[in-house]
């Protein structure tokens, strides 16, 4: 840790919130949330020696910490998932949905729309689900549709157009299936309480709203308004036959939540389910897998499965089953208080009928873990293509190329070197693991591929414990340059770990290290056509990134030159009139509008004078 570090962290505030450990780019590497920022924070340093492999090289990479106060832990529980789901650091624990859920939603507008969708919006809409039976809403949906009259029209149903008389009934309302707020025969309020039941019906408690139509429909029969009885007599029957469909798991009628974690350490995944049962019935299910999990613990896993439902999540039970500890039990017990308004316990049943009932959670999950390795197999994601198998054979490899990297490097005229390392798992590019790199100790003008391969090399594999070793590394290139990055591999101690070749462009010959014969694969070899691919792409990376340098380097030789121009302004400039010659044409009141009027006459001067002084050279 840094001296700079070091002060940052003690300067930290011993209150609640979220940091942020970044390396060197800025990149976020890891999100967490503490009750005390400074005490926490300086834990990770303090004991990351007992930490796993994995995340001490977080720790090693970690140059700056960024930290948001919140006013609670709960808060900075909920925005620690937010953050995490939106950032996707490379370290901490992301959960996966197998799939996108439907959810079903509450429209926030007039006369609400109730519909299913896949895609959430935050815009004050409420969403109930996701449901994992797509089944079993349909089946909600058919109950709400057949018990509630809605609107299913996308009408702007707004006070005005409503009091002009806009729109006409249509065929929704004739067959009573809609009560025709368009035209006025529904006020707002009592399509509102309407949606009030639709909402507990959603919530699982169809008891509860059974009885509350049941005394409405009396207090109608008493003033002898019979027809509007019988209506909510027919919901009643509706809802009646609805709730018999409902898997019934408990006898106490209560609302709970049940978490249940099912691990595979061999094939290095989880599976976390959770069961709501609402009045003792089970009402949904939603699962989400974890991959890869070592060095997590199982109260690290279930901790994250609970944080990620509840930071979402419309309704909040009585009470809370888990089939594992958490990690901060009192950090969700928090949430909980402050999201329900009352406390929820936490508990881990150990026999009884909860117990029976967590043991059923736990095989669905248990299902469903080896349903996701099935579908694994199926995919093709274990199976080896048949392209790696020829080139483990052509090359008389000892093990099977399945992760194979490959370098080149690029430079226009001996000027702007840089290099690429592209990465390529069972035949198939692995861009999120592709990098790039400035040679440091390229000399203008005098192009050393060889002394650029060996630097690059060397820079990859030198004291690297947080990569993946290479089945097979490619150099783009012949005997020299693979001369060269073996040389760079014995520097950095990793020669003999993994084989290494060279392809040489002109008659696409394969080259060993210490063997002046070349090994000729035939041309219609599947093998040879992966080499090619590799180093194709090797190639392209590198070039894209050398014009990309260049463009910067032009752009940095122009407008960079006037005073207070910043990159970011220039980029702007760029990105506004396309060329600096077109903002050199633009003139002040155009340049105003982009960066406004201070640097607008810095430029506008630059300019003038440079062209004032080329103008009096012409004129001598």
């Amino acid at each position: 840790m840094t001296p700079e570090l070091k002060q940052k962290i003690d300067r930290l505030p011993r209150l609640p919130g979220v940091y942020q450990h970044k390396d060197a780019d800025g990149n976020v590497l890891y999100v967490g949330k503490a009750k005390d920022l400074r005490s926490r924070v300086r834990s990770w340093f303090r004991d990351h020696h007992a930490r796993d492999g994995r995340l001490r090289i977080m720790i090693g990479k970690t140059t700056d910490v960024e930290a948001i106060v919140t006013d609670t832990e709960a808060e900075a529980l909920i925005l620690e998932n937010n953050l995490i789901k939106h950032l996707k650091p490379r370290y901490n624990v992301l959960l996966r949905d197998d799939k996108t859920f439907p959810f079903i939603c509450i429209r926030k507008e007039p006369f609400p729309r109730v519909f299913p969708t896949r895609r959430i919006v935050r815009d004050g809409s409420k969403y109930f689900g996701p449901y994992a039976d797509v089944k079993n809403m349909r089946l909600m949906l058919r109950a709400i549709r057949s018990v509630f009259q809605l609107r299913t029209c996308a009408l702007n149903l707004a006070p005005e157009p409503i009091a002009a008389g806009k729109y006409d009934p249509c065929l929704e309302y004739h067959i009573k299936k809609c009560a025709a707020p368009c035209i006025g025969r529904q006020s707002e309020a009592e399509y509102d309480r309407t949606i009030e039941q639709v909402e507990k019906l959603l919530n699982g408690h169809t008891k509860a709203l059974i009885s509350l139509l049941r005394d409405e429909m009396e207090r109608l029969s008493e003033n002898m308004q019979f027809e509007e009885a019988a209506g909510l007599r027919d919901r009643i029957l509706a809802l009646e036959k609805y709730a018999r469909k409902q898997k019934v798991v408990s006898e106490d009628e209560a609302d709970r939540d049940l978490f249940a974690l099912a691990l595979d350490e061999r094939e290095n995944v989880a599976c976390g389910a959770v069961f709501q049962v609402r009045e003792g019935k089970v009402v949904g299910r939603r699962h989400t897998y974890v991959h890869p999990i070592e060095g997590l613990p199982d109260t690290a896993l279930m901790q994250r499965l609970v944080e990620d439902y509840y930071a979402d999540a419309a309704f909040f039970p009585g009470e809370v089953l888990l089939s594992h500890d958490i990690a901060e039990p009192e950090a969700v017990k928090e949430l909980l208080l402050q999201r329900r308004g009352k406390k929820v316990p936490l508990a881990v049943p150990q026999r009884g009928p909860k117990a029976k009932l967590m043991g059923m959670v736990h095989a669905n999950a248990t299902i469903l873990l080896d349903e996701w390795k099935m579908r694994k197999t199926k995919r093709g994601e274990d199976r080896i293509p048949h392209a790696v198998r020829s080139l483990e054979k052509d090359l008389r490899l000892q093990t099977l190329p399945r992760r194979i990297e490959c370098f080149d490097i690029s430079h226009l005229a001996g000027t702007g070197t840089v290099a690429s390392c592209v990465v390529f798992r069972d035949g198939r590019p692995r861009k999120s693991e592709y990098r790039r790199y400035k040679i440091r100790g390229a000399v203008p003008g005098k192009p050393d591929d060889y002394q650029s391969m060996r630097e690059v090399v060397a820079r990859r594999y030198a004291n690297r414990e947080d990569i993946e070793w290479p089945d097979l590394v490619v150099i783009d290139g012949g005997k020299g340059q693979l001369s060269a990055a073996a040389d760079a591999l014995r520097t950095a101690g990793a020669y003999g770990k993994f084989p290494v070749v060279g392809l040489a462009k002109r008659l696409e010959e394969v080259f060993f290290p210490g063997n002046s014969e070349a090994l000729h694969i035939p041309k219609a070899s599947t093998s040879l056509q992966l080499l090619q691919r590799i180093r194709n792409e090797a190639h392209r990376f590198a070039v894209a990134f050398q014009r990309t340098q260049r463009k910067k380097k032009v752009l940095h030789s122009s407008l960079r030159e006037i005073d207070g121009v910043g990159e970011k302004t220039a980029q702007k400039l760029i990105r506004r009139f396309g060329s600096a010659k077109q903002v050199e044409a633009a003139g002040e009141e155009a340049l105003r509008d982009v960066v406004g009027p201070a640097a607008a006459r810095k430029i506008a001067a630059f300019f003038e004078a440079k062209n004032g002084g080329a103008s009096s050279e012409r004129s001598a």
